[in-house]
């Protein structure tokens, strides 16, 4: 499992200055939508936007302390054990997630229940942790990690909302009583009346609309470089 992780991740290009680990991650190195990654967690929890925001922000939150600790041993990890040393340091920081949300967000805790546990064999924290962790220093890990997932988190959030839109007609739905009091205002009623699509909210409707946005993310890519040729071809001819 660890070496196939390793090599499904996409590393960073060489950085033009340590903010660009944290915005690459974002869009053109996506945990989801370009390395393709993490997509039970994607697939699975994303009935709701409210559950796939609940989701993004505990994996976040692993992927920046484990990429932050794994930095900071990194001279002190031996490579024939690296793989256990960091599956175990992942395990327990998953675990103290796992804890913390079982007794501060017991409700979204039981709705995410052993999805939260399985982010210890999630490829997108192990690979960072093997493709990035273990060769920068700790600022640029924790901003990779930081990037990667809320790459990760807004990807969730968008299948969600689209699945409880087209399901139930609301988004964020449970927002207060699941992620605490604070959340109150991001419930909302898009489609007051709605019926709902059956589908949206059933597993198939998870991989259409993740089908519908990587097609949109290329059709989006294309029309990036075909403006980024145009300006280039522009700048070669006033030159």
């Amino acid at each position: 499992m660890s070496s196939h992780c390793g090599s499904s991740s996409v590393s960073a290009p060489p950085s033009k200055g340590v903010w660009s680990y944290f915005t690459s991650a974002l869009w053109d190195y996506n945990v989801a939508l370009v390395q393709m990654l993490a997509l039970c967690p994607a697939l699975a929890v994303t009935t709701t936007a409210t559950n796939g925001l609940g989701m993004g922000l505990a994996t976040t939150l692993v992927l920046v302390l484990t990429n932050a600790i794994i930095s900071a041993l990194r001279h002190t990890i031996a490579p024939e054990v690296r793989n256990p040393v960091m599956i175990g340091l992942i395990a327990g920081v998953v675990t103290l997630i796992d804890m913390a949300m079982n007794a501060w967000m017991h409700e979204l805790y039981k709705v995410l229940g052993l999805f939260i546990a399985l982010i210890v064999t999630n490829c997108a924290v192990l690979g960072r942790a093997e493709s990035f962790s273990l060769k920068n220093p700790v600022i640029p890990a924790m901003l990779d990690g930081a990037g990667m997932g809320i790459g990760f988190t807004w990807v969730l959030v968008l299948i969600g909302g689209i699945r409880e839109i087209l399901g139930s007609g609301t988004l964020f739905a449970q927002a207060s009583s699941l992620l605490g009091p604070h959340f109150q205002w991001l419930e909302i009623t898009v489609l007051p009346g709605f019926q709902g699509i059956l589908l949206a909210i059933l597993p198939p409707g998870a991989f259409i609309v993740l089908g519908f946005l990587l097609a949109g993310k290329r059709v989006l890519d294309r029309k990036r470089a075909e403006r980024r040729i145009h300006s280039h071809g522009e700048l070669i001819v006033l030159q």
